[in-house]
């Protein structure tokens, strides 16, 4: 899939959703740790450990094949992305929480994801779409730090310098970035559309359940970490909504790992998270209601 598409628009697209991310984000969402100093290490814990490992157990239990395998590893070491946050915030989460898990988490990544492709990999023994090695090598890693965190610090400068602006862009970007993201998604379905169905059904399975396993993580995590339920929720949705713009530009980029198939799992993915964090949140908005009339029933005895 090497095209003015992939190698120009797809780049440009995640950097002015990062850069639409650092908008949102002040220096103080990280100083914030220390208000759920637990909560946010169960969280983390959860993002750079668990789950690379769950995503581990079910590639290799359903038998994925090498580039779908590496796909769906590369999904599991993406961080959250700015979806979380709307959903925490529809579903009554902790949405200060939800940014400062955010902004750590997408900094750790940085780091950890080149760890776990490269491992990945390395085990699958996978080859790009022109026979070539992959991999996220030193020089390639630079291109991902530049990528997610040159965009978030220009966005939070912009935030710190031009406040009303960054308020009234907020709406309009994420926007723009949803509308060209689900273009960018079709378009790496349509590169391998003759393979798609055999995709569907082989990544399809794997990917509903690994999304439902991290939403589920993410609310238990907090919730054992002693959190209350607006924090465990927006846990649940920081941990649940992996970020496929990130994956997808890595997967796809003709510079980094340049692989349709790798980029498959986050495509399927990218349309299968909002049924499945939208039917996880509507759960938890019943337990949330529950605890609350538990809570206001012995007061009006």
């Amino acid at each position: 899939m090497d095209s003015g598409l992939v190698t120009i628009l797809v780049p440009i697209v995640l950097a002015v959703i990062m850069f639409g991310l650092g908008m949102s984000l002040a220096v103080g969402d990280f100083r914030r740790v220390r208000e759920y100093p637990k909560v946010v290490v169960a969280a983390l814990g959860c993002q750079l450990i668990v789950l690379p490992a769950v995503c581990f157990g079910l590639v290799v239990a359903f038998g994925l094949s090498a580039a779908p395998a590496v796909g769906m590893m590369l999904l599991a070491a993406s961080p959250g992305g700015t979806m979380a946050n709307l959903y925490s915030h529809l579903f009554g989460g902790d949405v200060a929480l939800n940014i400062t898990l955010t902004a750590i988490n997408s900094v750790l990544a940085v780091f950890t994801l080149p760890l776990v492709v490269n491992l990945a990999v390395g085990y699958w023994d996978v080859e790009g779409d022109d026979g070539g090695s992959v991999g996220l090598q030193f020089g390639k890693t630079l291109q991902v730090f530049a990528l997610v965190l040159i965009p978030v610090a220009v966005g939070m400068v912009v935030r710190a310098k031009r406040p009303g602006f960054a308020e009234r862009a907020e709406r309009p970007v994420k926007l723009l970035c949803l509308v060209i993201l689900a273009g960018v998604i079709v378009a790496a379905l349509l590169a391998e559309r003759s393979n798609v169905g055999e995709y569907l059904a082989e990544v399809g399975p794997v990917a509903v359940l690994f999304s439902f396993i991290s939403l589920g993580t993410g609310y238990l995590a907090a919730r054992s970490a002693g959190a209350g339920h607006p924090q465990a929720v927006a846990a649940c949705m920081e941990i649940g909504m992996h970020n496929t713009s990130l994956s997808l530009t890595i997967a796809l980029s003709p510079s980094l790992l340049d692989s349709t198939e790798i980029a498959v799992p986050s495509a399927v993915y990218a349309i299968l998270m909002y049924f499945t964090a939208g039917t996880a949140g509507l759960l938890l908005r019943r337990v949330g209601a529950r605890q609350t009339s538990r809570r206001i029933s012995p007061r009006t005895r």
